[in-house]
């Protein structure tokens, strides 16, 4: 009779942590060149532009308001020499005729108002005309009235209300402004003054080229220290943004790096950024271990499912070809089928307890005399095998907030990994004690103890040690029962020593210990809860098929 053998399971390659996996259909992200392309829609120009128009704007006010002074200065100053002199001259008391007496005397020098001045003197800013008491320009001296005095009677219109404003006029005489007043003299005649504005304006002109210049080059100046400055400060964002990239490529242990010129709000950034990428990282590493954990746990569990599948459809296709023949062959295939049935419904109902304590359920906390459940354990194990040595120090009583029935699954696990990794005459000790607020329960044998590197793995789902027997989730299951309750579980052991496992309690119920600190990654949703599958049971004592 031959049977198939199932292969060597085939255990599925974990992918590498640090490694994370892209997305098709992703836009690219950018690089320091195309961020250097990005022209005025970077944050960088856009500071630059703010400020250089900030300063244009100031520099125009400022231009703006000097202008305006300077110019309202010098036209005060020439208001008031033309002022002082209308009032000196009504003060005096003249009259056309006296002008006329004065003109001559001045014409025998050269100097009259209307004569041509000597070569080589600058031209006078400054012309005054008296007009009678006809409206018309009279002569003074031995010139008649020049084209610019007959060009002021004009412009002056009425010139005794002219006379009457306290305050100069500006007119235009030949296309240059002046700044006009006017006199009454003795005999109703009016002096009529004017001075020349082309120097003040041609100065202001002069002056507004010349604060243009300057403040063109200030604002150049200004654009260029702020594109460096604003490059240094921005500095850490561009690696931010590169950190970013580079995470997203991949590589999880970059960070973004220090600068020792960052300001504070920028730095401050980079810390909250850098602890979020680590606990990023953290995450994906324990995503990726977890995964791969799945995964090991699928293909562990597939192939103890395959184990006892493959034998039972071996011995049911012996009974169907008619090879079983003989009536013990039959009674001992049938045998064989109903134990790798009890093994199969064994292995799921484990892995059906496996499952409910990853989802957390809450447990029915009530008060529970430990030592109680300690000597129940103990006589069952002295009822299996009687020729056990078995010591048990759990004298009185010890009441704890807990689960019993969790509480005698940790216990009838432990005692089944005695049974059945040790010799029948191995020594036992179940011993309880309770030390401040907490129980602690010890189950210890002189068993052959396992190695350092079998006892690291010893609490993993699917690990028999020196493959030996058992589902190897007797200790994964006694893990998640005392961490359901909020305890710890540790071993003992080395070769040759037996092994002990010392099992932490705490006397009220505490939650669960997390396994790391909570990190503000979104979990993944939880998937829903699959149905309980069917256990199988052995009803009686089975009767063979004929």
């Amino acid at each position: 009779m031959r049977l198939r053998v199932p292969g060597p399971r085939a255990v599925p390659r974990p992918r590498a942590a640090g490694r994370a996996r892209t997305v098709l259909g992703t836009p690219a992200r950018p690089g320091r060149g195309q961020r250097g392309r990005l022209g005025m829609n970077s944050l960088r120009a856009k500071l630059t532009l703010v400020n250089v128009a900030l300063l244009a704007l100031g520099i125009v006010a400022a231009i703006a308001v000097s202008l305006m002074g300077m110019r309202h200065y010098l036209l005060d100053s020439v208001d008031s020499g033309l002022t002082e002199s209308r009032s000196t001259i009504q003060r005096s008391g003249l009259t056309l005729d006296h002008l006329r007496y004065l003109t001559g005397l001045s014409s025998l020098d050269g100097l009259s108002p209307n004569s041509e001045r000597p070569e080589g003197l600058p031209p006078s800013e400054s012309t005054f005309v008296v007009i009678d008491r006809e409206g018309s320009p009279a002569d003074i001296g031995p010139l008649p009235p020049t084209a610019l005095q007959h060009a002021l009677t004009k412009a002056a219109g009425d010139p005794v209300e002219l006379a009457r404003h306290a305050s100069p006029r500006e007119m235009t005489l030949d296309g240059g402004a002046y700044r006009v007043i006017g006199a009454k003299l003795e005999d109703d005649s009016v002096m009529l003054m004017a001075v020349s504005t082309e120097n003040i304006q041609s100065g202001v002109a002069k002056a507004l080229k010349l604060d243009l210049a300057f403040g063109a080059v200030l604002l150049g100046l200004l654009a260029v220290l702020t594109m460096i400055a604003a490059h240094q400060r921005l500095r850490p964002l561009e690696d931010m943004v590169e950190t970013a990239s580079a995470i997203a490529d991949g590589d999880l242990k970059r960070r973004v790096p220090a600068h020792p010129g960052a300001v504070l709000e920028t730095e401050q950034l980079r810390l909250a950024l850098n602890s979020m990428l680590q606990q990023v990282e953290t995450a994906f590493a324990t995503r990726e271990r977890s995964e791969a954990q799945l995964r090991q746990f699928v293909a562990d569990a597939s192939h103890e499912l395959r184990t006892p599948l493959s034998a039972i459809r071996g011995y049911l296709q012996l009974y169907d070809k008619g090879m079983l023949t003989d009536p013990e062959d039959r009674t001992r295939a049938w045998d064989r089928v109903n134990s790798e049935t009890d093994r199969m419904n064994h292995l799921v109902a484990e892995l059906l307890t496996l499952a409910r304590l990853d989802q957390q359920p809450e447990l029915r906390f009530r008060s529970v005399d430990l030592s109680r459940v300690v000597r129940d354990a103990a006589d069952d194990l002295r009822a299996q095998e009687p020729d056990r040595p078995l010591t048990v120090r759990a004298d009185g009583s010890i009441l704890v907030q807990a689960d019993e029935q969790g509480l005698r699954k940790v216990l009838a696990n432990l005692l089944a990994n005695v049974r059945t990794h040790t010799p029948p005459d191995t020594p036992v000790r179940l011993g309880l004690d309770r030390c401040e607020g907490v129980v602690h329960l010890t189950v210890a044998d002189q068993g052959p103890g396992m190695a350092s590197e079998d006892a690291a793995r010893v609490f993993d789902r699917f690990f028999r040690a020196g493959r030996g027997a058992g589902s190897g989730l007797g200790m994964a299951i006694v893990q998640g029962v005392v961490a359901a309750h909020g305890g710890e579980v540790a071993v003992r052991t080395a070769p040759g020593k037996g092994l002990t496992v010392l099992v932490t309690l705490p006397r009220t119920p505490a939650p669960p210990r997390p396994a790391a600190p909570p990190r503000p990654v979104e979990p993944p949703r939880r998937a829903p809860s699959p149905p309980e599958p069917a256990v199988l049971t052995r009803a009686a004592t089975p009767v063979p098929p004929p």
